[in-house]
């Protein structure tokens, strides 16, 4: 919870002006397109493979939920055959170090689904907490808003 709440704190006090992107940049932007390419063909064991054990994701309509939670949530809607897809919206992700922890990442997805043979769309915005780990990276809290 400390990790978490500090990372919100500093997320909401980083400048506008991102710096131009860099490696680490770059790396966050590579998970967060393989972990949403997953989401978005359901393929629940490679979503699995980069939440950690420990994950928190804070919903602010659908409240909190631990990575079994989110796992159950996600199974739920593929079952559902939703066609639920993320995207991430150009130009607004920005990614910042966190000290011997990892990464923030924050910026604003649309989601689409079908609804009665037509897209229904809305655009919101997030906060992904990454933990560096030997061999990659785990997301670790998910703050989701503007539902």
């Amino acid at each position: 919870m400390r990790y978490l709440l500090a990372a919100i704190l500093c997320a909401l006090s980083l400048p506008s002006n991102a710096e131009e992107p860099t490696e680490l940049f770059d790396e966050i932007e590579n998970i967060d397109a393989r972990f949403f390419d997953a989401f978005n063909s359901c393929d629940l064991e490679t979503m699995g493979d980069i939440f950690s054990d420990d994950l928190e994701f804070y919903h602010d309509l659908g409240g909190v939920h631990d990575a079994q939670g989110t796992m159950e949530t996600t199974r739920s809607n593929c079952g559902k055959g939703l066609g639920l897809r993320r995207k991430i919206v150009e130009g607004s992700l920005k990614v910042y170090p966190i000290k011997d922890y990892g990464a923030i990442q924050v910026g604003a997805h649309t989601f689409c689904h079908l609804e009665n043979g037509k897209d229904d769309c809305g655009t919101f915005e997030f906060v992904h907490v990454w933990r560096r780990i030997d061999n990659g990276w785990k997301l670790a809290r998910v703050i989701s808003y503007g539902h």
